[in-house]
Order: C-alpha cells, then sequence, then structure tokens
C-alpha cells in the first residue's frame, strides 16, 4: 500500500484506509500471479476474481453483483459498447465495491457501517449492510438526492442522516466521524478495498471483448475511473492483456473540477463549492478520490470532458430510443462525452469504445418524464383512428 501524498508505504493491511502518517489516500499495489487466466476461473460476478482481489475474507457478503452484459450499439455505432451497471442488484456500478468494502468491514469486525452519497452509495450500502446483518448510517444532502436512491435506502432500512449542503459537506462529516470514532466502517470510494471491487469492470470487458481503445467513464467522486483503469493495469501484469485503453472521464459542467484542471494542464482541480446539474450521482464539486482518477486519466494518454446538462439529457433520451437502454443521467453523460469526443476529433468512430452506464434510469424517474413524448387521452372506441393517423403521419 503507497500513499499517493507523501509516499508512505506499508504491507498490505486490510485495517488501513488512509494514510496513518498523513491522512491521505492510499493505493492497494497488487502483484497478481502470472500464471493467472480467465480460462481457469469459475463462477460468475466480481468473486469469479477473488484471485486478484487484495485481503482476506472471513465472510463473503454478496447479492450476486458484477457480470453485467456489454452491449454492442445496434444504431449509433458498430465500434460502440455499453457496459451497462445498472443491471447490479441495486441498479449501479457501486454493488461491486460494497460488496468487497462491507465483507472487509464483517471480516474486521465492524458491526456499523457508514457512507456519505448523491445517492447509488446509499442505497448499495444499505442493501449490503442489511445482507450482512450490521447497522448502516447513510449521510444524504437534505433535497438533492434522487426518488428512487432515497427509496431504496428507506427500504433497506438505513438510519438516514440528512444534512444542509452538498455531498461534499456530507463527505467531510463521514470523514471526520471515521477519524475521531473508529467505531463505524466508511464505505465511500477513500476506502481503497472498495475500488477492488470496482476494478473488476476491466476484467469483464477484457475477458469478453479484449482491450478497447477507449472507456468513457462518468466522474463524480473519481474512483471508478481509476479503478477500471487499475484493473486493465493488473492484468497487464499477468501477461493476459499488453495494453491499456485510454481513460476518459466526462464531468457536468456544473461540476466539473477535474475536466477543467485536465484541459487546462493543471496538476490539482480548482474544486467547486456548490455543484449543481441535472445529473445528481455526479454533482460533486470536491472529488475525494481526483489523485487517483488524474493519474488513471494521464497514464493512460487518456482525457476529461465536460458536458452541459442539455446534452447529457438528449444522450439519455438517444440510448433509450435508439439503443432501448434506460439508464440514468451520470451515466447518459457518457454518451453524451461520446459525441462531444468524436465531433472534437478526441476520439475516431472506428475506435472500439466501450461507455461505462454506472446506474439504471429507474434511479431518477424525474429526469425520465423530461423528454418529450405523446399523451393522448382517447376514447377506447375511437383508438383505432388514433394508431392508423400516427403510423400514417396524420395529425387528424
Amino acid at each position: 500500500m503507497k500513499c499517493l501524498s507523501c509516499g508512505y508505504e506499508t504491507e498490505i493491511d486490510q485495517d488501513q484506509i488512509l494514510c496513518p502518517r498523513c491522512g491521505g489516500l492510499l493505493e492497494i499495489i497488487v502483484e497478481p500471479p502470472k500464471d493467472f487466466s480467465f480460462s481457469k476461473l469459475r463462477g460468475r460476478g466480481v468473486w469469479r476474481y477473488k484471485e486478484l482481489i487484495a485481503g482476506k475474507y472471513k465472510n463473503i457478503v454478496s447479492i450476486n453483483e458484477g457480470n453485467t452484459p456489454l452491449i454492442r450499439s445496434s444504431n449509433i455505432n458498430d465500434n460502440l459498447f455499453f457496459k451497462f451497471e445498472g443491471l447490479n442488484p441495486t441498479g449501479s456500478f457501486k454493488d461491486r465495491g460494497m460488496t468487497v468494502a462491507v465483507s472487509s468491514a464483517v471480516s474486521l469486525n465492524y458491526k456499523t457501517v457508514i457512507a456519505a452519497s448523491t445517492g447509488n452509495t446509499a442505497a448499495s450500502a444499505a442493501a449490503y449492510a442489511a445482507r450482512a446483518g450490521i447497522k448502516s448510517f447513510i449521510v444524504l444532502p437534505k433535497g438533492k438526492v434522487a426518488l428512487g436512491k432515497l427509496a431504496q435506502s428507506i427500504l433497506y432500512g438505513s438510519v438516514i442522516l440528512e444534512v444542509d449542503g452538498s455531498f461534499d459537506v456530507a463527505m467531510d462529516a463521514v470523514m471526520r466521524l471515521y477519524k475521531d470514532l473508529k467505531v463505524v466502517y466508511p464505505l465511500n470510494s477513500f476506502n481503497p478495498w472498495r475500488l477492488e471491487g470496482q476494478k473488476t469492470i476491466a476484467f469483464e470487458i477484457a475477458e469478453e471483448l479484449g482491450v478497447p481503445d477507449n472507456v468513457i467513464v462518468p466522474v463524480g467522486n473519481a474512483g471508478n475511473i481509476y479503478a477500471i483503469w487499475k484493473g486493465f493495469n493488473e492484468l497487464v501484469k499477468t501477461g493476459v492483456i499488453n495494453t491499456i485503453p485510454r481513460m476518459i472521464g466526462i464531468q457536468a459542467e456544473g461540476a466539473s473540477p477535474i475536466a477543467t484542471a485536465i484541459v487546462k494542464g493543471k496538476d490539482s482541480p480548482d474544486f467547486v463549492e456548490n455543484p449543481d446539474t441535472v445529473a445528481t450521482a455526479i454533482r460533486i464539486g470536491k472529488p475525494v478520490n481526483w489523485q487517483k482518477a488524474m493519474k488513471a486519466i494521464r497514464e493512460s494518454n487518456g482525457t476529461a470532458i465536460a458536458v452541459s446538462d442539455s446534452e447529457i439529457l438528449d444522450a439519455q433520451k438517444t440510448l433509450a430510443r435508439k439503443e432501448g437502454i434506460g439508464a440514468e443521467p451520470a451515466s447518459a453523460a457518457a454518451l453524451a462525452g461520446y459525441i462531444k469526443a468524436i465531433n472534437e476529433k478526441v476520439v475516431d468512430k472506428d475506435e472500439k469504445t466501450v461507455l461505462i452506464l454506472t446506474g439504471h434510469s429507474l434511479k431518477d424517474p424525474d429526469s425520465m418524464t423530461k423528454a418529450e413524448a405523446k399523451r393522448i387521452l382517447v376514447n377506447p372506441l375511437h383508438m383505432e383512428k388514433i394508431i392508423l393517423g400516427e403510423i400514417n403521419g396524420s395529425n387528424s
């Protein structure tokens, strides 16, 4: 394990989450077995890759997460693929990390877990804590969490703590509680053990498709883009693959500290005090994993792009109406970024590109209703006339 801030190094220690010297982020450096082969693996999902996941787990808390479909585009571009993480048990990619983080908490004998969230982490943490039989506290920015995600957290029985302010306020509170109390196990992505689960996205892509030219990832708290890059790096170490895709991060214009820093060539972001975007899952102005994300982007010769809310909502509608995929706005940001990257010649449409669709559309029902649709009040006896008129293009 190595600190990104001060360079402190230590042997793998599952009880370590933040650097004991400076409080910075720790990287888990895995040296995978040289004889690793996909053909030797058994089972499905995240724990199929257990020999590449650091740590020891007395009890594995799983809801059969992972093994999500990699869907080839039918109507946008034959070289485009969608990794649909919305089909995880609670409807987002967070489940991949949560199975490892909660399994780690249980193995370390923690009885209580906590997480700040814009919604998806809350739903996932609550579900996996319920599965493990332990107590969970979820810290949410009041009034700023999509209805589907809030409803999940309520259903799974978590204790919900609402704060006035943004996600970043909630995140600061969780970090403070973890450092001061030491009795609650944090499930946010500053916990490097959670990213051990999320990196399995890379393993599944490589196993099914090989190595794409580009992987495009929505960026909020910025752990996922690093985790996926980390996964590809570890596969290079095994010799299973010999190249790493370009990692391209997508942020909403109203919450784009990393994209702005990358475009300007800066070493660190200028954080956004009051982030605002329709894509609530990435409405984060002070991403805790910015160092890891910028490392992944730069070491893969990637980039970052900011997209507008209107581009995000257009992309959400395009995904649904051209590909039949219902994804929440943060997921659709990946497609909005891909379209922008094509137009700006950052990505070539002949390059094999995978978009990470991080969450299901049902997470945010309000966003779906923003898409225009014909809703016609009809007399059932006259329905035939309406249908034939629509088929024939008549407005009568």
